[in-house]
């Protein structure tokens, strides 16, 4: 179990407090910078920390990394102790709340001596709020929604965090010699955007021994529960984490309950007892005889249907189809043959664009696009004309150069602005590979003209991908207001691909989206958005997050040869 995600949250929370207390105007910037380029690290800090090499990483020098260590070997940091004494106010608690940032907080503090979510909900219900600058109704009402949206977010972990958090675990248990069989179960093995805990279900010989061992793991923050077929912990990470210790001849039956959903299972139920079969955990029956219990794949088919997997068991049509024979051959992380949106520190990245382009051969792509900003989003240094046509020519002397395997791609990714015009002249953009459009302002824009807005942009000629559809961040911001039937109707006549972000934090599209968009025939691009060499790994949630849609080989474009790519986004 890494520390890195603690060590990110002790240095975001810094920043919080530094803008909170403010004293100095520019300092909390760099912990900021920290937090992000730690949370995006592909390696165990501490490891990191072993080399020597905490300064390499990016925006931690010397000052940032004495306190990493400090926190590393001790579990505190002497400047937030202090922070948290001259302001006693929950930070991460009031930022989770979508559009609540340091100013609003430091007011709501300073103004109403508000320091978490229940003290400012007291103080909102008791109209205390009201005569404060800038609190108008509407922003009242958004603060009210905000703070459900905060609570959800505190009881539930991105499917990432917690996949972080549960394969070492599982990894751990394996080597124990009195575990024979050792999965993850429910919504986490059905790749649910977001998890509340974790189950994991065990076949195992000696079973006292196997739950000893968990309840008494490095990993372990407080013991919940210890019993001879079940225990539960919770992680020094925050997660619980539930063991359950099945018989060899139920593990089939077992997993296929504990992950669940809830509807699938009750219809699958319903199905056995319509041929006078009985289901539970323990396996399926017919009368006191078990006729299938110990795999899965027995359980579906002595039930008459084609084995379903976890992605898809939702109730959402899966089982009519298992019946039919007409489940989709989902698309896996080894169909993907490239990736078509990524930064660079041109822009808002933070590696070079060798280093990614080094990254991205390791997992032998085919092709490869770098798609920075664009001019209007300042404060990710976006790209103007001029640079974007000196790009241009940088990737063709990368081409000719040869020194990866792989084809890279001229892109870039456009800003949609206000009317749904495009920051960047079409005699730029029809020199592109892949131009991909993006909502990144005004994101409070009403339904029509957030509609009509991006409508507008994918009539561009020269547009091929609508990146992240609907400006959601996972237990931070909802989905701005658009139809998105008329935008996949407007994308379908111009040929424009839908993207599946496969950021964890934002998956979008969602599930149900993506299946809208591919039963009209629209193409999906799984991309990363990667910011960082090792978000490059984030294209298997995106691949997840696919397959939960019903999503085909076919219907990604990035599973085309580079060929049949170009051919499907022509214009």
């Amino acid at each position: 179990m890494t520390k890195n995600r603690e060590v990110a949250l002790a240095l975001n929370e810094i920043s919080l407090l530094l803008q909170i207390e403010g004293t100095d105007k520019f300092k909390h910037l760099s912990y900021a910078r920290a937090a992000r380029s730690v949370t995006g690290l592909g390696e165990d800090i501490e490891v990191i920390r072993a080399r020597g090499e905490l300064e390499k990483i990016p925006g931690v020098g010397t000052g940032i990394s004495k306190k990493i260590e400090s926190f590393l070997d001790t579990g505190s940091i002497k400047l937030l102790d202090e922070l948290r004494e001259q302001v006693p106010v929950k930070v991460w608690e009031l930022d989770a709340i979508p559009d609540v940032g340091p100013k609003t907080i430091k007011m709501l503090y300073q103004e109403l001596g508000i320091i978490d979510l229940d003290s400012l909900e007291k103080a909102l219900n008791e109209g205390k709020l009201d005569d404060l600058k800038g609190m108008g109704e509407k922003t009242l009402e958004k603060m009210r929604e905000g703070i459900a949206i905060a609570r959800l977010g505190s009881s539930r972990t991105l499917m990432s965090d917690a996949l972080t958090a549960a394969e070492p675990v599982v990894t751990e248990l394996r080597r124990l010699a009195d575990v024979r069989q050792v999965e993850i179960a429910g919504s986490l093995r059905r790749r649910r955007e977001t998890i509340g805990d974790i189950d994991i279900l065990v076949d195992a010989v000696e079973e006292s021994k196997v739950m000893d061992y968990f309840v008494s793991a490095s990993y372990v923050e407080e013991v919940l529960a210890h019993g001879s077929t079940k225990s539960a912990i919770r992680t020094k990470d925050g997660l619980q984490i539930d063991l359950r210790i099945v018989p060899a001849e139920s593990y089939g039956a077992g997993l296929q309950y504990f992950t669940g959903s809830v509807d699938h299972n009750v219809k699958l139920r319903s199905i056995g007892v319509k041929k006078g079969l009985r289901l539970n955990e323990y396996g399926l029956f017919r009368g006191e005889e078990k006729i299938a219990g110990s795999d899965e794949e027995g359980i579906y088919k002595a039930l008459g249907l084609a084995y379903i997997p976890p992605e898809l068991r939702e109730d959402r049509g899966e089982i009519e189809a298992a019946q039919e024979g007409k489940l989709p051959n989902l698309i896996t992380i080894n169909d993907i043959r490239g990736d078509l949106h990524i930064h660079t520190d041109q822009s808002d990245g933070k590696n070079t664009i060798d280093e990614m382009l080094t990254a991205a051969a390791k997992k032998k792509y085919e092709y490869y696009c770098l798609s920075d900003h664009t001019q209007s989003l300042t404060i990710a240094n976006g790209m103007d004309e001029s640079r974007l046509l000196k790009r241009i020519d940088e990737i063709d002397d990368l081409n000719v150069s040869g020194n990866w395997r792989m084809k890279i791609l001229k892109g870039a990714e456009v800003d949609i602005l206000a009317d749904g015009s495009l920051d960047i002249e079409d005699s730029v953009l029809s020199q592109l590979d892949v131009v991909t459009v993006s909502v990144h302002s005004r994101m409070k824009d009403d339904k029509k003209k957030m509609t009509e807005r991006v409508c507008h942009a994918l009539e561009n000629k020269h547009v091929h991908v609508l990146g992240h559809p609907t400006g959601r961040l996972l237990l931070k911001r909802p989905e701005f207001e658009i139809n998105l039937e008329d935008v996949f109707e407007t994308a379908k006549k111009h040929n424009v691909v839908m993207e599946l972000n496969a950021h964890p934090q934002r998956l979008d599209l969602n599930a149900g989206n993506l299946r809208a968009a591919t039963r009209i025939g629209l193409k999906i691009a799984i991309n990363t958005d990667a910011h960082y060499t090792s978000e490059l790994d984030f294209m298997q949630f995106g691949v997840f997050q696919a397959r939960r849609g019903w999503v085909t080989k076919n219907d990604v474009v990035n599973s085309y040869s580079l060929s049949n790519l170009m051919k499907a986004i022509k214009k």
